[in-house]
């Protein structure tokens, strides 16, 4: 069961408040003008019958209390109840935002006859209850028709609704267009499944949707409240933003694309309206500094490009807009607080980039760094920069890395032992488990959480079976998630307390990478495919390299995979050239359609079913096909964290 506040983080929490920015009202006061309407406490319920409640600002009614609870730092009890804030907002006279339906913003804006939608929240059903808020306060009679859907970026926080928006048919039909910046597909399913599983459930870490609501769990993901839990979807775009600077008139209304790859997002881009005088930056400028590498994981974002993009974003937009809002959080009015607010946002990443490179060119290691580098008073004094998602301390050690990599130079990090081995050996020298404990109990008492989760993390390696050991390791993560401004930071600790006290949780189902999989193409399908093989159940079996040709009767696409020394590597042969030599013939081809290979890596369908029911075809030496997909493994989704993960086959 949770703790309360002990006494050091109680004293914690009063320095914080004393040391906040002056509270001027302007955030409240931007967060609800235009305000319309919305739907009570912004509760969505799967509508299947099921009472599957797919999002609900109702848990964090405990926000509604101005006073900030013991355990919460006061700094994030304000983000957090700034982002309780919900409904569909009028931001200019053609352009709607609905907030707090989802942990994203939709904006839907009002061509001559028809509507645009950019982004499309998380899931279907939040979209879908956006839209129909739209509707019912805007659009009664369904006129405006939805003719256009805008990605702003490749997360899927901003695509995964679209289905409750339109449908496939509809842009099959070119009766909707979908505009997505350059790269757009390839990364928006990129990582959701060559990386899905386990990004999956790192998310579970960042955002804290398996948490409790209440002042000692869950309280906000720093960007919104969390992430609904509802039907993922992706139909690829129709049109794509390729130049760093276009320009297109869409029913009537004059948009301004600006690309900004690399930056929050590899496949990013702003939109300028100049008939609005409103500027939309995605998720490159918000009301928080952002992460360069969260902790889900992803590969680390350009700070130095991110910033240079809102240099020119400043530059080419600020003067001439009157307000800047974005796809997270409410926007900002008045010229020269636009200005102000996009001048500290370009800052942001640029001091964090250029003060990081400065000290690791005089040799400071990431930890070092980290502990050492704060932002100037100019910044650390504007709410909108303060770390409610991202941190300056996990920022400076993403920007180390992009650079230099993991390693510090201390060779003696080259080969560190692994965890258990690790923690057996510092319990040992700490005079073991009964000892270290004695130790590790006085600290926790003088306040010092940060020492004590360190050395109870070894301590559980050592002896996870030492309920005491798990306690006190969760007590200091509690403590240190109670302290935390950054709400992903306190997600991260209270879930690795629970998880200390509870163990992870039961396995989970289908990653939801594989809910994407319609919309991936064969290369990439084949990627997925090519992680799960298991290389040394390979060896051990006696797989030898062997060919297979999988031809697809719905796209006349033949696809070569070769398997060699563990290692799974595909071609489409269309793509071969004239000139170059005809592979010898595969050991075994398949003949099938794409949706029968996506059941089959779904799970939905066996191969034995696919193959009785005429969907799968083989010639050659069939026996390689069953021996292929027994080398494949499977993805529970709920592997340890606080825990040692054991070693695949080993329990």
């Amino acid at each position: 069961m949770p703790r309360s506040a002990y006494g050091p983080t109680l004293e914690l929490q009063r320095l914080v408040a004393a040391q906040l920015p002056a509270e001027d009202g302007q955030d409240w006061e931007d967060a609800r003008r235009g305000f319309i309407a919305s739907i009570d406490e912004a509760e969505i319920i799967r509508p299947d019958g099921s009472g599957h409640v797919v999002w609900s600002q109702r848990p964090y009614a405990f926000l509604d209390d101005a006073t900030p609870a013991p355990s919460v730092n006061p700094s994030l009890w304000r983000q957090a109840r700034l982002n309780r804030i919900h409904g569909l907002f009028q931001v200019t006279p053609r352009m709607f935002q609905v907030r707090g339906l989802d942990i994203a913003n939709i904006t839907f804006i009002e061509g001559d006859s028809g509507l645009i939608a950019l982004d499309a929240l998380t899931t279907r059903e939040t979209a879908a209850a956006a839209l129909a808020l739209y509707r019912r306060e805007r659009d009664p009679q369904g006129q405006r028709r939805l003719h256009t859907v805008m990605y702003s970026h490749s997360h899927g926080d901003h695509f995964g609704g679209v289905a409750g928006l339109v449908s496939q048919a509809e842009v099959d039909a070119g009766q909707v267009a979908v505009i997505a910046p350059a790269g757009f597909m390839h990364h928006a399913v990129a990582e959701n499944v060559i990386g899905g599983v386990a990004m999956g459930r790192r998310s579970q870490f960042q955002f804290g949707h398996t948490l409790p609501k209440g002042v000692d769990g869950q309280v906000d993901a720093g960007l919104g409240k969390t992430l609904p839990i509802g039907a993922i979807s992706l139909i690829a775009p129709t049109q794509t933003i390729a130049l760093e600077h276009e320009v297109h008139v869409i029913d009537g209304v004059e948009i301004e694309f600006q690309l900004t790859p690399e930056t929050e997002a590899p496949s990013e881009m702003h939109f300028y309206f100049p008939g609005e005088r409103a500027l939309n930056l995605a998720e490159n400028a918000t009301h928080n500094l952002h992460n360069l590498c969260p902790l889900r994981g992803a590969a680390v974002r350009d700070s130095l490009a991110w910033s240079k993009y809102l240099h020119v974003a400043l530059h080419r937009y600020g003067w001439r807009s009157d307000v800047v809002l974005a796809q997270h959080h409410w926007p900002t009015w008045g010229k020269a607080q636009v200005c102000r607010f996009l001048a500290e946002q370009r800052d942001l990443y640029r001091v964090m980039h250029d003060q990081t490179v400065r000290l690791m060119s005089h040799g400071l290691k990431p930890a070092e760094i980290a502990e050492g580098l704060a932002l100037p008073e100019g910044l650390a004094q504007r709410w909108h920069a303060r770390g409610y998602y991202g941190t300056v301390s996990h920022n400076v050690k993403a920007v180390y890395q992009r650079y230099l990599s993991w390693y510090d130079a201390h060779p003696a990090n080259l080969q560190p032992l692994p965890p258990v081995p690790g923690g057996a050996k510092y319990v040992e020298y700490m005079g073991g488990i009964d000892a270290l404990l004695v130790r590790a109990r006085a600290d926790f008492d003088a306040g010092q959480y940060r020492w004590v989760a360190e050395v109870m993390k070894h301590a559980v390696y050592a002896h996870p079976d030492r309920a005491d050991a798990r306690e006190l390791a969760a007590a200091a993560l509690e403590q240190l998630g109670f302290q935390a401004e950054s709400a992903t930071w306190r997600n991260a600790y209270l879930l690795g307390a629970r998880e200390y006290r509870q163990g992870p949780p039961a396995a989970g189902k289908q990653p939801a990478g594989l809910a994407l999989v319609s919309a991936i193409p064969n290369g990439l399908l084949f990627d997925a495919l090519a992680v799960r093989l298991n290389a040394e159940r390979a060896v051990r079996e006696g797989v030898a390299a062997f060919a297979m040709d999988w031809h697809f009767s719905d796209s006349g696409q033949v696809w070569r995979l070769e398997l060699s020394n563990g290692a799974l590597s595909s071609l489409c042969l269309a793509d071969l050239p004239a000139e170059a030599a005809v592979p010898p013939p595969a050991e075994v081809a398949l003949s099938l359609d794409r949706a029968t290979l996506e059941a089959l890596m779904q799970q939905r369908l066996a191969a034995p079913q696919a193959i009785a029911e005429g969907r799968l075809r083989i010639t050659g030496q069939a026996a390689l096909l069953a021996r292929f997909f027994g080398l494949l493994d499977r993805f529970s989704g709920s592997f340890p964290v606080v825990d040692a993960a054991p070693w695949p086959g080993q329990g």
